[in-house]
C-alpha cells in the first residue's frame, strides 16, 4: 500500500493537469465516472493515503488500497479502473484501486491538521489525540489516520525503530519526551522517505523493515506477521527498543511468526536512564 510520501509524488508528477478539460473517460469503476467527462480538473491534491482530483463541485479520491497502481502518460496490460484523456495524447491512469466521489467542498470533508505531510499539520494536535488513548499500542497509534494521516507499516516500523520504542509500548506509559519524540518523528520520517524514495534509494535506507539483523546493536531482529489491533508486520530490536508498559491489559496482538525469537524486551512502568547511544 503506498504511503503518504508516495502519494505527495504522484500530487507533484500530476499537478501539469490542473486546469485542463478532461476530454475522455474510461475504466471499470461502479462509480459514474462519466460525469467527468469535459469537465475542468481544478486542482490536485492529497490528504495522507488518499490522493485527490477537484472539480467544480465534487472531488474524485483515489485510494490505492494494498495493490493499485497509476500510470502517466502510459498504460499497462490490464483493466483500468480509472482512466482520464487530456489534449495533446496525455493521459492519467489508475490501477485496482478505490474510486469515490466527495460531493462538496473538500475542506468540509478533510482535517488537514491530520496529514503528516502537510502544511497544516497539528503535533499538538496530534498529541492531544494520543493522550487521550492511553492503553494503545504505539503500532497501532501510528497507523490511525485520524492521528497520522500517511503514515503506513515501513514509517511506523522505521520510527519506532529511530526512537528506541517497542512496538507493544502503550501510549499511556510513554514518558512525555518520548511521546513528543513519536509525534516528531512520524512527520519528520516521512519527509527522509519522500526525498529517499524521489532518489530512488528508499529500501537501502531500511533499518529494520524486512530486515534481520539491528544495524545499532547487531542483534538479531524480532519479527510478528500480525500485531496490534492493525494485525500488519512488524518488525523490532529487543536491545535497543525499550518496552514501556502500563499494568492495565493491552491490545490482544496477533500469532507470532515462526521467524520470530523469543521476545526478551525490558518491560518498564516509569522512565529511568537510557544507556547512551553508542
Amino acid at each position: 500500500m503506498p504511503e503518504g510520501p508516495s502519494i505527495v509524488l504522484l500530487r507533484e508528477a500530476a499537478t501539469p493537469f490542473a486546469g485542463r478539460r478532461v476530454l475522455r473517460v474510461e475504466g471499470n469503476s461502479s462509480e459514474d465516472i462519466a460525469r467527468l467527462r469535459n469537465r475542468t480538473l481544478r486542482a490536485v491534491r492529497s490528504w495522507g493515503k488518499h490522493f485527490l482530483l477537484q472539480f467544480d463541485g465534487f472531488s474524485v479520491r483515489i485510494h490505492f488500497l494494498l495493490f493499485g497502481s497509476y500510470r502517466i502518460n502510459a498504460s499497462k496490460d490490464r483493466p483500468v479502473r480509472l482512466g482520464l484523456g487530456f489534449s495533446k495524447g496525455e493521459v492519467l491512469n489508475f490501477y485496482a484501486c478505490s474510486v469515490k466521489f466527495i460531493e462538496g467542498d473538500l475542506d468540509a470533508a478533510y482535517d488537514w491538521s491530520a496529514d503528516v505531510m502537510g502544511d497544516g499539520w497539528d503535533a499538538r494536535a496530534a498529541r492531544r489525540g494520543l493522550r487521550a488513548r492511553p492503553q494503545t499500542l504505539v503500532a497501532d497509534a501510528l497507523l490511525d489516520q485520524a492521528v497520522f494521516a500517511g503514515v503506513g507499516n515501513i514509517i511506523k516500523n522505521e520510527v519506532l525503530h529511530r526512537i528506541r520504542v517497542h512496538p507493544e509500548s502503550t501510549i499511556g506509559a510513554l514518558p512525555p519526551r518520548k511521546l513528543a519524540d513519536l509525534v516528531q518523528q512520524a512527520r519528520t520520517y516521512s519527509f527522509d522517505f519522500y526525498a529517499w524514495k524521489q532518489a530512488f534509494v528508499l529500501k537501502q535506507h531500511f533499518q529494520v523493515h524486512t530486515r534481520r539483523v539491528c544495524p545499532r546493536d547487531g542483534a538479531p531482529l524480532q519479527y510478528r506477521k500480525q500485531l496490534g489491533a492493525a494485525q500488519r508486520r512488524a518488525f523490532w530490536c529487543d536491545i535497543c527498543q525499550r518496552l514501556y508498559a502500563t499494568n492495565a491489559p493491552q491490545t490482544e496482538t496477533g500469532p507470532t511468526s515462526k521467524k520470530a525469537a523469543t521476545p526478551k524486551s525490558r518491560r518498564a512502568t516509569t522512565p529511568r536512564a537510557r544507556p547512551a547511544r553508542p
